[in-house]
């Protein structure tokens, strides 16, 4: 008989044949929610099931996937990450300390990202976002820079990644370097390097057939910061399943040799710093939707396609359940817009009615976030709401709520409060926390990705499915 030495070897090499035999992706799809920690997926589907009056969950497309796990998510520096360390991990599968892009913590040794990876073995690569295109986590697959704040260096990597399509709102700084001098504009670069820019999904559609290397950015006069949050979009404005939809139609076009796609859904992490409930779960399944597009185009090649969805981190620390056990999230589908826009809802309300009685007040909340109407308010936040409408309407002093990404009205963030309080939603802080980054998996290689792991072993993964080596 064979020792049980001899047998482990054997089931070992038979193993590896195995797993070298086994058909490789060809198509990639890397989908980063930031901020998304696995109560961020939870809320939503939650909440819609609550909208139907369900005590159950609704899964979201991703949630579905065969293989589920939980990474960590902390940097070399810190317990905490940030989304310049956080993405680093995720593109290199390396550690790096915070605010820095694809370099090591001492900013001295660049990193190769695994969207490199992928260009150096012949697929096409698209990166997009819903935020900037030089934002910290889309940067930290295609540049390398010792700071994220170093947006027009960031646009300088682009050029020389020569990576096939980038999506987003824009640039941040594309005219002024690190130390705030003036250069020359990045545009002009783009297009000398062979990009074609094009502002919005109608520019897309016909620029596309003869543009092999696009840079798809908002539509003219729009935020170059980032999209719209999905639950202020209307008709026309630029959303992330369109960018996602356009990326797979440009990086398909005359390629057989398959593609690498990272999406970024960067505004569930700007709502969570916000603590706007509503306005996250929104983000959720806006991001959500364009898992639903990669899905439909696994459902096509599933022998042939990965998909990874996971986060850089989780923010604000969101809980589902604030004390009772009876969950209330269907009171968020009263809210109509985000605390963004109620900010300048009220803002430009207080302009037009300087003399608005709170009566008017109460009106124009129940109009947005149902307080006052589907929603109850109770004496002790009504009185907090009403010294903030003295302060502001009567004594005409400016109070505002500041957020890493907003500086939003007080009457705003209160309003916004209250709500998530009344829908059994509390959080934790305005900031990232150190909880796991859930990480889900379908399609070739799916299967490596079955325990518990660093977010550093995702990229590692990637390449090991697809048979590459750093």
């Amino acid at each position: 008989m064979l020792s049980r030495k001899i047998y482990g070897l054997i089931l070992l090499f038979i193993l590896q044949i195995g797993v070298s035999l086994a058909q490789k992706p060809k198509y990639i799809f890397f989908m980063i929610g930031d901020g998304m920690g696995l109560n961020q997926v939870n809320a939503p589907e939650v909440y819609l099931a609550s909208k139907q009056g369900k005590n159950t969950v609704f899964p979201l497309v991703f949630s579905t996937f065969p293989y589920a796990t939980f990474a960590t998510s902390y940097s070399l520096s810190h317990g905490v990450t940030d989304s310049a360390a956080g993405g680093t991990a995720l593109a290199v599968g390396k550690k790096t300390k915070n605010g820095v892009i694809a370099m090591d913590s001492s900013r001295t040794e660049s990193y190769k990202s695994v969207a490199y990876l992928a260009k150096e073995n012949g697929l096409k690569v698209g990166i997009t976002t819903s935020v900037s295109i030089d934002h910290a986590t889309p940067a930290s697959f295609y540049a390398k820079q010792a700071d994220r704040d170093m947006y027009y260096e960031i646009g300088k990597d682009l050029i020389s990644s020569n990576f096939d399509f980038f999506a987003g709102a824009g640039f941040l700084r594309p005219n002024t370097t690190f130390k705030k001098e003036e250069a020359p504009s990045l545009f002009p670069q783009f297009e000398q390097a062979g990009y074609t820019l094009v502002n919005g999904i109608s520019e897309y559609q016909s620029e596309k057939v003869k543009s092999d290397k696009i840079i798809l950015m908002n539509n003219k006069g729009a935020d170059n910061g980032a999209l719209k949050y999905a639950i202020d979009q209307v008709e026309g404005d630029l959303t992330l399943s369109q960018i996602t939809s356009a990326a797979i139609e440009s990086l398909t076009k005359n390629n057989k040799d398959g593609f690498f796609l990272m999406v970024e859904g960067g505004k569930i992490d700007w709502a969570c710093h916000s603590n706007d409930g509503a306005t996250a779960i929104q983000e959720v399944l806006d991001f959500n939707s364009s898992v639903e597009i990669a899905y439909e185009f696994y459902k096509k090649y599933p022998e042939e396609t990965l998909i990874i969805v996971t986060a850089d981190h989780e923010t604000g620390g969101i809980a589902v359940g604030n004390g009772s056990s009876t969950l209330r999230l269907k009171n968020l589908e009263n809210q109509k817009i985000s605390q963004s826009a109620l900010s300048t809802v009220i803002s430009d309300f207080r302009k037009n009615n300087p003399k608005a009685s709170w009566d008017d007040v109460k009106a124009l909340l129940t109009a947005n976030v149902g307080l006052f109407g589907a929603v109850n308010v109770s004496k002790e936040d009504e009185a907090e709401l009403n010294k903030a409408y003295e302060k502001s309407f009567v004594n005409h002093e400016q109070e505002t709520s500041k957020s890493l990404y907003a500086n939003d009205d007080k009457i705003a963030s209160l309003s916004v409060k209250i709500l998530n309080k009344a829908s059994s939603i509390s959080w934790a802080s305005g900031g990232h926390s150190a909880a796991y980054i859930p990480v889900f998996a379908i399609g070739a290689g799916s299967e490596l990705f079955n325990h518990k792991m660093e977010n550093t072993d995702i990229p590692k993964y990637v390449a090991e499915a697809a048979g590459w080596s750093w």
